[in-house]
């Protein structure tokens, strides 16, 4: 399979379009983007998802979002974006390539003096310009996080951070295509992720498509297939990185880092440089998103499979501490501990 046949976020002449990562893998289908509500509902409902590709989603759904405005007054125009984005940024507050990509269209167009016509231009131009920076960004994570591995490992992931989650390749899954075209032989194991299952509809369904060797196993099982020496590495995206190195990644990730090192298997979180927000000094200071509770109870199932009225708690993210990760894989390179002075110092390349 090419990956160029797996586009989550694309423009297809005057339209914008989301592939409905809900219906995975039974269907493909794509959804248009006309207003800002239904950008708003993509990304809160997880039609789209991943940070990188997020942040895609939102530098497109600023300028669909402003397209038809038929004013020719600048300063209104920028008043009127400002307010979208503010909208847009609450539809899912953990992933932090949201706010970047919507605060880096806005500041281009804050600086722009000219007409309304040249300025809706200037906010496609920018968001073509996320979605192609992010595809580059993710090939030279590939590039990076394939130096740390040798052929026919064994890889454990977790969630879905391949090219469904970005413009291509993905940011942890992206060494695995690349050492597919190297003849790498990985043996992926793909934990299901549970409660949205990204593991299973999603990392299966691409790698199987790849032709990459995929096992899926359930959340739990992660323990037992470290402890049978079936893994060597830990390959995982992230969706918010703190300045000190602690990262926020789907729920579950913290537990997978924890086993990593009782077993001394090294754990690999791969962040592009747009999603350390250096703004948050520590792990502590992300805002976790909670979910409805009716994806434990009743979204997988013919029939509801909890009592009535119980309580639930379903956080889609938790936080990684800095001293679960061996390294930070980033399209500048690969960063060690001391994370907090080592991950400033890429501020400077």
């Amino acid at each position: 399979m090419n990956l160029s046949e797996i586009v989550p976020v694309k423009f297809t002449g005057d339209k914008m379009l989301v592939l409905d990562q809900t219906k995975l893998p039974g269907e493909q289908k794509y959804l248009e983007m006309t207003t800002k509500e239904d950008v708003f509902v993509a990304i809160k409902k997880m039609k789209v998802r991943g940070a990188p590709a997020i942040g895609v989603a939102a530098g497109y759904g600023l300028y669909i979002s402003l397209r038809d405005y038929d004013g020719t007054n600048l300063n209104e125009f920028r008043e009127k974006a400002h307010k979208v984005a503010d909208y847009l940024v609450n539809a899912r507050p953990t992933a932090v390539n949201l706010s970047w990509a919507l605060k880096r269209m806005l500041a281009r167009l804050d600086d722009f003096h000219g007409s309304v016509s040249g300025a809706k231009k200037l906010l496609f131009e920018e968001a073509d310009r996320i979605r192609k920076e992010d595809e580059q960004s993710c090939r030279k994570m590939g590039e990076y996080g394939l130096t740390l591995l040798k052929p026919g490992m064994g890889i454990l992931t977790h969630c879905n951070a391949g090219t469904l989650a970005t413009a291509k390749y993905g940011t942890s899954l992206a060494p695995l295509y690349l050492g597919q075209e190297k003849n790498y032989r990985f043996r992926v194991f793909a934990d299901e992720t549970r409660p949205a299952l990204q593991g299973a509809r999603l990392t299966a369904w691409e790698l199987s498509k790849a032709g990459i060797d995929v096992t899926l196993i359930c959340d739990d099982m992660a323990s037992i297939v470290m402890k049978n020496g079936w893994i060597d590495a830990v390959l995982v995206g992230c969706d918010r990185m703190a300045a000190n190195g602690d990262g926020a990644n789907k729920i579950g990730t913290s537990g997978v880092a924890i086993l990593a090192k009782e077993y001394g298997i090294p754990f690999y979180m791969f962040v592009p440089t747009s999603t350390i927000d250096y703004d948050t000094p520590k792990g502590d200071d992300i805002e976790i998103e909670l979910r409805d509770g009716r994806e434990i109870c009743e979204m997988w199932y013919k029939t509801r499979m909890a009592p009535v009225g119980i309580k639930t708690y379903n956080p889609s993210f938790d936080v990684t501490s800095a001293e679960y990760i061996t390294a930070v894989v980033t399209e500048k390179g690969i960063v060690y501990p001391p994370y907090e002075e080592n991950l400033q110092k890429l501020r400077e390349k």
